[in-house]
């Protein structure tokens, strides 16, 4: 591995990746009430989801944050 990015947490790991383990870890219903977007409440998906946060910055930062978060836990 190189060290292009080193202080950067999220270095190598893909939003689907986050997504995933974000569900796996919280389930949709909690996530949707930790982030209140559409995508998470109202029949989420992971393709749904993925499609909303690469074109949403500000919801994908919270995303991050989230998973940031959650693997310090």
């Amino acid at each position: 591995m190189t060290n292009e990015q080193p202080n950067n947490a999220l270095h190598g790991i893909t939003l689907e990746m986050i997504l995933n383990h974000l569900v796996e870890k919280y389930g949709w219903d909690e996530l949707g009430r930790r982030i209140a977007i559409k995508c998470f409440t109202n029949d989420p998906s992971i393709k749904s989801s993925l499609k909303f946060l690469r074109k949403t910055p500000w919801a994908r930062k919270k995303v991050e944050d989230l998973y940031l978060n959650s693997i310090s836990e």
